[in-house]
């Protein structure tokens, strides 16, 4: 199954919607090509929504990483939204939790871009501790 990436706007931010697989290949390219198109228009202030990703492989989380430095250095910021168990292990084991904000509400992801706003932070060890069990 190929990515397909849909975009809406909340406030401002991009709410990127992903489907598919994100792997190596035309999967991967197309997720680096989609935020590098958004560098023109000023900084790109995004959030990943990973709820219907079925696989990351190695080169997926590569462009997700390219994705987060590329909108790091226009002056935005990359988040990521509704990680699954695998998706959080990857992670923590990749140690890319230190790197990429992560949320399971979306509100709090486009509240994230606001300083005066309250957020309630995505809690990985909660998570994992809570998902450990199945």
């Amino acid at each position: 199954m190929s990515l397909r990436i849909a975009e809406r706007d909340i406030e401002g931010i991009s709410i990127v919607d992903l489907k598919g697989r994100l792997v190596a290949g035309d999967e991967a390219a197309t997720l680096r090509e989609f935020v590098q198109t958004k560098v023109p228009a000023g900084p790109v202030n995004a959030v990943l929504n990973l709820r219907d990703i079925e696989f990351i492989d190695s080169t997926g989380l590569g462009a997700m990483v390219i994705a987060y430095t590329t909108a790091k250095k226009s002056g935005g910021a990359l988040k990521l939204l509704h990680l699954n168990r695998r998706d959080v292990e990857l992670l923590v084991l990749t140690k890319l939790d230190t790197i990429f904000e992560t949320f399971d509400d979306e509100q709090d992801s486009v509240n994230s871009f606001f300083p005066d706003r309250e957020v309630r932070r995505f809690d990985i060890l909660s998570f994992v501790q809570s998902h450990s069990k199945d």
